[in-house]
């Protein structure tokens, strides 16, 4: 892992430069802390349809998945039936994958629980963010991420285990993984020191 400098000077994160909306997407979004219910609960679904699948593909469909899904409100998403599922499954404008698909519909219903129990479901996801570090070597798994998705899968979250949690985390900002000597790094380690972190109780 290394940062590279773009066309336009910019050094980034090497897969920052690999293609246009990479580019985009590493810059003003990947690591940016998060604490909106919408955004928090699209970036765990779309995790889970990423499975097997390049992060690329998903960004290239996320306008598609947004439109489909309400805009990932995990209330509106959670009134969806089977029908609903039945014609997604016909729509090629997102990944067709029945059991993703069901896994979204799920996962809103968990998130409303979690939102009534702990305010929201940021709540609950922040409250696994891990230490700051400086990345080096950075990973695939750690021990926050493996806790995180043992505690989604307990209260019945489909599609995210700890890999997918890591880059959650990743992406959400709940960890700063740019590299050092990347322009971003900077930027988020700013957001992040000003954030108002989600907490359990009255939103």
């Amino acid at each position: 892992m290394e940062v590279v400098a773009g066309d336009d000077g910019v050094a980034r994160c090497w897969w920052g430069t690999a293609t246009a909306d990479y580019q985009v997407y590493h810059d003003d979004e990947w690591g940016m802390p998060v604490g909106d219910e919408s955004k928090l609960f699209e970036k765990l679904c779309l995790e889970g349809f990423q499975s097997g699948l390049s992060w690329l593909t998903i960004l290239r469909k996320r306008d598609d998945f947004r439109r489909v899904f309400h805009g990932f409100d995990y209330e509106r998403v959670a009134v969806m039936d089977e029908s609903d599922v039945a014609r997604l499954l016909q729509d090629a404008s997102i990944i067709r994958h029945r059991g993703k698909i069901e896994a979204t519909i799920n996962n809103a219903h968990r998130s409303i629980e979690v939102a009534a129990e702990l305010g929201s479901l940021g709540a609950l996801v922040w409250s696994f963010e891990p230490a700051d570090r400086v990345p080096n070597d950075v990973p695939a798994v750690t021990d926050e991420s493996t806790a995180m998705a043992k505690e989604l899968k307990r209260r019945g979250f489909r599609f995210f285990g700890p890999t997918t949690a890591y880059a959650f985390m990743q992406a959400m900002g709940l960890v700063n993984d740019h590299l050092v000597g990347c322009e971003a790094r900077e930027r988020v380690r700013t957001a992040r020191e000003t954030f108002s972190r989600p907490r359990p109780g009255p939103q």
